[in-house]
């Protein structure tokens, strides 16, 4: 089954449905300059990773929503569970489209770092979407949960689709790439968040004070080469991050996460997206567990993940 399958199950209507969901990672990220609207153009290669949040929605009178950790050091702290929450939104957005009472409990099971540059609040509203649309029968195509993805944020489309794409405008359209499978990853959480808008500001002014053309964004074809290749060595070499500097300003402390990981042995280290999150991809498991023992010790981040990719999108796990 598919994250955007359409379901045939006739009058049945579910009292519960689950969806699992990945995080993110940007494999690159090309940052154009600033458009009149006051987003950027950007260019980016996302590559969906198995770290995961669940969302369950219940049959339920009106809407509400609740957060709770996935696993024991799972972080929830400052997730919203009311209108606040991408999520909540998510659900709306798919009642007032299809026409329906907007009536689901929803339960976010988070393992995605929160505010860490990985999606998570994109991926819940994705999953939100996919399950009350199965919840609620609403049976929408593909294209219309890609568009209703779209109106919520510029990452929430690419957690319906997951695998490996290309991103362009706000990162709203999604190109699939053709990429091998298994790049295996250690992944550093930090204990705490960066404003994505704050590290956008930064970066901006950074450039300002350089003095610097900017460039439209784009994706380099190395990295498209090296990705079908698979060799860890040569796509770790490959990887950019245009609001690497920027998060690394506000938060020095993911400069020296960056220069733990490739002392260790890391084939690629990089700032996933806004930050903080830091992400290592690893030349096989001793190389993982070294990475990771360093990572660890070195008193840096909250906790410490291991991690594969790419994997599909929100995907139904549990229907009852």
């Amino acid at each position: 089954m598919t994250a955007l399958e359409d379901w045939d199950d006739g009058p049945f209507r579910p009292e519960a449905v689950t969806v699992r969901v990945p995080a993110k990672i940007n494999l690159s990220l090309s940052v154009g300059p600033l458009r009149p609207d006051g987003y950027h153009e950007l260019v980016t290669v996302f590559h969906a990773v198995s770290l995961y949040d669940e969302i369950v929605a219940r049959a339920a009178r009106g809407l509400s929503l609740t957060v709770e950790p996935l696993r024991r050091d799972s972080d929830v702290a400052g997730v919203p569970d009311d209108e606040h929450n991408l999520a909540w939104r998510a659900a709306l957005l798919l009642a007032e489209y299809a026409r329906v009472e907007p009536d689901v409990r929803l339960t976010i099971r988070k393992d995605i770092p929160v505010a860490g540059g990985m999606a998570g609040g994109s991926a819940d509203a994705a999953a939100a979407l996919l399950a009350c649309d199965r919840l609620w029968g609403t049976g929408l195509r593909r294209d219309e949960l890609h568009d209703l993805a779209a109106r919520l944020g510029s990452d929430v489309p690419f957690a319906l689709h997951g695998g490996t794409a290309i991103g362009s405008g706000r990162g709203e359209h999604i190109t699939p790439v053709l990429a091998a499978a298994g790049l295996e990853w250690v992944i550093a959480v930090y204990d705490g968040g960066l404003s994505t808008p704050k590290v956008f500001e930064t970066c901006d002014t950074r450039r300002r004070r350089d003095s610097r053309e900017i460039p439209e964004p784009s994706v380099h074809p190395d990295l498209m080469t090296t990705l079908r290749s698979g060799d860890a060595l040569r796509v770790g070499a490959a990887l950019y991050n245009d609001l690497q500097p920027a998060a690394i300003e506000l938060l020095p402390e993911i400069g020296d996460l960056l220069e733990a990981g490739r002392a260790a042995g890391a084939a690629g280290a990089l700032v996933s997206g806004s930050g903080p999150t830091t992400v290592f991809l690893v030349d096989g498991p001793v190389s993982a567990a070294e990475v990771e023992e360093q990572l660890r010790a070195s008193g840096l981040c909250r906790a410490v993940r291991r991690a594969r990719g790419p994997v599909p999108g929100a995907l139904v796990s549990n229907v009852r």
